[in-house]
Formats: structure tokens, sequence, C-alpha cells
């Protein structure tokens, strides 16, 4: 029994030497962080207190504590930063559909300001600013060294007045100069058409208005072809679109879906992880889905692309997107400023994660450089050829097995096939989705 009890203490002793020469230490460094990150608080403050005395001009105390909180947030990411109150007001009016600016979506990257899309029917789309751009250069003021926040303060202004940015270009040997005059961007979400057979529906952005556009472009489109019996399919074109909400990202991908997962979010706690499932209800009713995606293509619009690709609910089409695989959170701050801070990255329902990498087509179409134009003879010359058959040739024998009918019939469809050949030369990206939709009506009676 004197063993065992001797044993006992022994092992209490053990013990308590053991915690001693281990949890005492990690106690000790977690003190030695907690003081150094105090230090660390008392030299930012020493350092305000020395620019505030000594610099050679006078400082406006605020705008040095702005810019201080910017600085940390933007060392994160490119898309964490500080909102004070006007550029918090900007934002929200960007969610709700109208805003003054250009009419660009920008980023950074490696200290230069690049364009990730314009928006259509922007100032800046209108005057041929594309998706990969550098802009250089406002006012002949360079850009370079400034955060992202500093840089888009430049762009703005009153509307109407005159701005010029300097671009640069892949593929051009020297920046050049682009006038625009800012103006209220009012942004229609969705826009609809009608190309043969196929409803196409052009989503330019991710705002409180995109479902809704989305429902109601659908609809109108579908009734305007004769009814859903009458519909090949559908093209999303989400080419250039800059994303946005990702509730509104959700909700149109589930426009297109029964049931699954659309999207999941991870951060660093496993808590605050998030998975976003589709309910019953396809606003389609199964009919084929080309989703149009290129490099302008961010965000919002991967998720789209990724949840209707991963179900196999679409065909992706174009070139691969940007791969801005993160969400950021906009949290108010006291003072009426927010804080964007990135809290998790999304990943598509297979588990992809697009951050950095984008989402790769199904079939990659670029899209072809505009051909110099021809003369108005050389186009009427390949007219003239083109237009040259068999039934133009002397004696040519006439076709007695179709009625008049039926070759009025094939005719009309003639017509509408030249009509469609047309947008190869408007839009090839666009022409080759609707082509799609088209063979894939042609083979349904066969299976």
């Amino acid at each position: 029994m004197k063993k065992f009890v001797m044993a006992v203490l022994g092992g209490t002793v053990a013990g308590a030497l053991l915690t001693t020469q281990i949890a005492g230490p990690i106690i000790a460094q977690e003190a030695n962080k907690e003081a150094s990150v105090y230090e660390q608080l008392d030299l930012f403050g020493d350092i305000f207190e020395r620019i505030r005395a000594q610099y050679v001009e006078q400082v406006d105390a605020g705008e040095l504590v702005e810019a201080a909180i910017n600085g940390m947030l933007t060392s994160l990411d490119p898309h964490s930063s500080y909102l004070p109150p006007a550029d918090f007001d900007d934002m929200q009016e960007q969610t709700r559909g109208e805003f003054g600016g250009l009419g660009i979506e920008v980023t950074q990257e490696e200290g230069f300001v690049k364009v990730v899309s314009p928006i259509d029917g922007t100032p800046a789309a209108e005057a041929g600013i594309q998706s990969g751009d550098f802009i250089t250069h406002v006012n002949g003021e360079s850009l370079l060294g400034l955060t992202l926040d500093e840089s888009v303060e430049m762009m703005r202004g009153p509307v109407g007045s005159e701005i010029v940015i300097t671009i640069g270009r892949e593929g051009t040997a020297e920046p050049f100069d682009v006038t625009l005059v800012r103006d209220t961007i009012k942004l229609t979400a969705v826009r609809g058409r009608v190309e043969g057979k196929t409803v196409v529906l052009r989503i330019t952005t991710f705002n409180d208005q995109t479902y809704p556009n989305l429902e109601e472009q659908l609809n109108a489109k579908v009734e305007e072809a004769g009814g859903i019996e009458k519909i090949n399919g559908f093209v999303l074109d989400l080419r250039n679109n800059p994303g946005g909400l990702l509730s509104q990202a959700i909700m149109v991908s589930d426009a297109f879906l029964d049931a699954g997962e659309i999207v999941s979010t991870r951060g660093r706690d496993t808590d605050d992880s998030e998975r976003f499932n589709a309910e019953p209800g396809d606003l389609a009713q199964g009919k084929p889905v080309v989703v149009l995606i290129n490099g302008g293509s961010a965000s919002a619009s991967e998720i789209v692309a990724g949840a209707l690709q991963d179900h196999r609910r679409a065909i992706v089409v174009g070139t691969k997107s940007f791969g801005k695989g993160s969400v950021q959170t906009v949290i108010p701050l006291r003072g009426d400023g927010a804080m964007r801070l990135t809290t998790s990255r999304y990943y598509t329902p297979s588990g992809r994660s697009i951050q950095a990498l984008g989402v790769a087509p199904d079939i990659v179409v670029q899209q072809p450089a505009p051909l110099p134009e021809a003369t108005e003879e050389e186009e009427k010359a390949s007219a003239a050829a083109q237009a040259r058959s068999e039934a133009d040739l002397r004696g040519a024998i006439s076709n007695d097995s179709m009625t008049e009918d039926e070759k009025r019939l094939l005719e009309e469809e003639q017509t509408k096939a030249e009509e469609a050949a047309k947008l190869r030369v408007e839009d090839y990206q666009m022409a080759y989705a609707i082509d799609i939709l088209k063979g894939l009506s042609a083979i349904a009676p066969a299976q």
C-alpha cells in the first residue's frame, strides 16, 4: 500500500513537472505575443503623433487614420478595403442598380488597375474599353503606387464632366488615351431577345433587380416566340459580367435547377461554412441551356456558370472566366463607414474552388478579331458570287419533285439560315451558342 501511494505521488509530481515545462512556455509565448501587439499599437501611436507634429505640411488626423485602416485591409487581398461613408453610399447605390460613374468594374493586379469588364450601355462600353485593359493614367496623372480605392476615386466626378484615361492593351504597342463623359449609370440587369427559336438572356450584373428582371424577360420572350413549345433552348450571356450579390447568383442558378447544391462557402471557422441548395421549379421547363462566359465573367457569374455546368444543366461556351472565388462581407462600422472583408471562399457543387483558376468552358470558342472592312465593290462582287447557283445556269433542269408550297417553305428556311449566319460576323460566340441549340433540337426526335 505504501508503494502504491508513493507511486501515485510520484506520478502527481511528474505531471506537475510536465505541466510546468510544457504549458508554462506556451502561456509565456501567448503573453509575449499580446505584449508584442500592444507594443506595435504604441509604435503606431508614436508615428501618428510624429507625423501630426513634424510633417512638412499640416495633415488631417481623420484622413491619416482612414489611410492606415485601408492600408491594413488592402494588404490582405485585392478585394478587402475600407469604405468611407461616401463610398459606402455609392456601393449601396450600385447594388440597387443606379449610380454615377464610367461603368467600369476594375481590380488591381501587381500595382496596376485592370479592367474586369465594362458594363453594357455605359460610357466605358460605348468607348470600346475591353476586359483585360490596364488603366495607367487618369487625366495625365499616373495611378501606379495608388491603392485601388484611390484610383477609383480619381475616376469619379460630377455627371457630365469629362475625363481622359490612358489605356494599355495587350497587342497594342503604345498606350492610348480615351476621353469619356461621366454619366449616371442605370443598370438594366437583364436584357432579352429572340434569335430564331432561341431566347437569349443577357445578364450584365447581379444586383437587387437581377432575378426579377430575368423572370420577367424570360417569360416575355417565350410568349413573343409563341410559347415554350416553340423554343429550342436558352442562352445565358454572362460575358463581361463582373458579378455582384451572392444571393442573386443563387436565385439565378436556382431558376434553372430543380434540386441539388448550387454553391457552398467555407470560411476560416468551420461554423461559418454555408451550403445553398436549389428548390423545385425550372423557369426553362427543361429546355437546353447554353452559358456564355469570357475573361470578364467574374464572381457571381462564375457561381452560375459553375453550378449549371456541374449539374450538367448547361453547356458552358466561350473562354476561361476571371477566377474570383472569394466572398466579401460588408460590415458597417461606426461613423457611417464600412469594411469590405474577404471572409470565405466559394465552391461549386462538385467541390471546385475557382479562386485564381476560373471556370473552364466545356467548349472553348474565341471571339475573332473584326475583319478589315471590305470596299463597296468587293462586297457586291462577293454577294454576286454567293448568289449564283444551279438554277442560274442556262438550260438548267427544273425541279418537279416539290410543290409550290414546299418550295416556299424551303426558301423561308434558307432565309432564316442566312439571317442566322449574319450573326457569326457580329458575334461569333453567340452564333456558336445558338448553333448548339439548333443541333440539339435537330437530333431530339431521334433520341
